[in-house]
Order: C-alpha cells, then structure tokens, then sequence
C-alpha cells in the first residue's frame, strides 16, 4: 500500500459527514476511505470484508453492512469472478462528473 495517497477534498468536507450524519453509518466512511487508499493508483482494489475489518478495527458484520450502503449510495461498485471470491471493489467518485 502506498504511504501517501490523495483524497479529494469533497470526501472530508461533504461525504464525511453526508455518511455520518444522515445515513448514521461512520463505518462506511471508514470502509470507503481503506477502499480508496487500496485501489488509490488502480480502478480497483480486490479486498475481502475480513481484511477490511483488520485495517478498519471494524467487525467483519459491520464492514457488509458498511459495504452495503456504499453500493447503496452508489460509491462503490463490486464485481466478482464467482460467487465465493473476493470482490474486486471500483471506488467511485459521483461528484466528479
């Protein structure tokens, strides 16, 4: 993982607490930031929600259900190979259009 990575500022002033505040899910902002740091350089990051749960200090249940509103909120988008894989998750940046 890289020691740096950019992070546009919409996601601290707007997103943070757009997440926080209104959906009552900080631990989707804290999915959506590892997920950004991961495929920061890349379209995509393939992490599994235990992985994430390590990074994040977050349990593997509140990760899915972090994971869940991101695809929601159309943040994120995950694909996967097969129905068993790890998801290869595609950050998405909606306010840059």
């Amino acid at each position: 993982m890289p020691t740096q990575f950019r992070l546009d500022a919409y996601v601290v002033d707007t997103l943070m607490a757009d997440l926080v505040r209104h959906d009552r899910q900080p631990s989707a902002f804290l999915v959506y930031l590892q997920l950004w740091l991961r495929a920061s350089g890349r379209r995509t990051a393939a992490v599994s929600h235990q992985t994430m749960a390590d990074a994040t200090g977050l349990s593997k249940s509140a990760v899915q259900a972090a994971v869940r509103t991101l695809l929601r909120r159309r943040l994120i988008r995950a694909a996967r190979t097969s129905a068993t894989a790890v998801p290869a998750y595609t950050v998405l940046r909606p306010w840059r259009r």
